[in-house]
């Protein structure tokens, strides 16, 4: 049987679990700790909402995401991670997460609901088609981090 909850600090721990499994997923490296959680999705301003599947009592995924803002538009929701362990894919996990979070949008006033997914992930890829999302292929998402963040920083001291 498939649950979703709201995660509260209690999983900050599991969370962390399954943020660096999806990094390993995406061939990537997460340094966030359970702290950073805690602090930055738990403390008395959050910076992120986070809902957690649980199949069967066993955790299977989650979606992590945050409200923003297009100046065009209005309110919206950025859907930083969905992700659904290997052991529980193909159970429709994926869309009842995702169905969950264009609940949450849709009840916000929210225009839309934003994210990104890598090239190469094409059954992410053919899973998004099948919701109709609309690409954006003439958007680049781009990130400015590390020391080029610190250094144009630099330029208002």
């Amino acid at each position: 049987m498939l649950s979703i909850r709201s995660a509260t600090a209690n999983d900050a721990a599991l969370l962390k679990t399954l943020i660096h499994e999806m990094a390993d997923y995406e061939r990537d490296a997460a340094t966030i700790t359970e702290r950073d959680l805690l602090r930055d999705g738990f403390g008395p301003q959050p910076k992120f909402r986070v809902l957690l599947a649980e199949c069967d009592g066993q955790p299977a995924g989650y979606a992590l995401f945050y409200d923003c803002y297009l100046s065009f538009r209005g309110p919206g929701i950025f859907l930083e991670d969905i992700y659904v362990r290997s052991a529980f894919r193909g159970k429709n996990i994926g869309r009842a997460l995702f169905a969950r979070v264009a609940a949450i949008a849709r009840d916000g006033n929210c225009a839309s609901v934003l994210f990104n997914v890598m090239d190469w992930n094409e059954p992410a890829i053919q899973f998004y088609k099948r919701l109709n999302v609309r690409f954006l292929d003439d958007w680049k998402t781009l990130c400015l981090q590390g020391t080029a963040l610190q250094e144009l920083a630099k330029e208002t001291q």
